[in-house]
């Protein structure tokens, strides 16, 4: 499975032109999610197969065949996770509200794109929860930045022995905690981190939380 981040105009059939394009190209699109609109343009995450012997290049030379359209990312990404919806976080947060936070965290993979989210103490970067591809030990806390802020960093190589560089976002959660997602990229949009931080005030406050129960029920 592979992640395409595509760039298009936010006009009438450039979506069916973009999977017509994958098609040709062998791609196999088994989801298509709108991450952002701004200025006539929308930024599209497109979740495709390919089969064996076609090569990930041919997804950004079959897009950039089409005017006014532009491949972010493409990369390869894990075949069990899918893109699940913030809905169904919250879903998941309400059957668990007093561990609303490792639930976030766990299901950040797959509803925000990333490799890895851990929840860290704020004050030493010691790891709290983590997902199975999270770093081991502690987080720099000097490269995060302010962990009572809602904001996107860089980690650079070897912020952890033996890993490259990382986009990360990171967002304030319970008491002293802060939930950090990384991925290699491409880089976290506003939306995707506004999306990310009204999740983690909501698994940091139980009466929020709660009030959301009606809405989904």
């Amino acid at each position: 499975m592979y992640l395409l981040r595509v760039i298009l105009p936010d006009r009438p059939g450039s979506l069916g032109a973009v999977a017509r394009a994958l098609g040709e190209a062998h791609a196999d699109i088994a989801s298509v999610e709108i991450i952002e609109k701004a200025a006539g343009l929308v930024i599209d995450d497109f979740m495709v197969d390919l089969p064996d012997g076609v090569r990930p290049d041919t997804l950004v030379s079959a897009c950039s065949s089409l005017p006014d359209v532009e491949v972010m990312w493409v990369s390869f990404y894990p075949q069990n996770r899918t893109l699940t919806a913030d809905v169904d976080v919250l879903d998941a947060m309400l059957a668990h509200p007093d561990a609303a936070s490792e639930v976030l965290a766990d299901a950040a993979p797959s509803t925000f794109h990333c490799t890895w989210a851990a929840l860290v103490e704020s004050a030493t970067g010691d790891l709290v929860h983590r997902t199975t591809l999270a770093p081991p030990g502690s987080l720099p806390v000097h490269l995060l930045g302010d962990l009572g802020v809602a904001h996107t960093a860089e980690l650079p190589t070897d912020f952890c022995e033996g890993w490259g560089e990382q986009i990360v976002a990171v967002v304030p959660c319970r008491a002293g905690r802060a939930l950090v997602l990384g991925r290699p990229g491409p880089e976290f949009r506003a939306s995707e981190l506004a999306r990310l931080r009204h999740l983690a005030m909501l698994a940091a406050d139980r009466e929020s939380l709660a009030a959301v129960n009606p809405v989904l029920s």
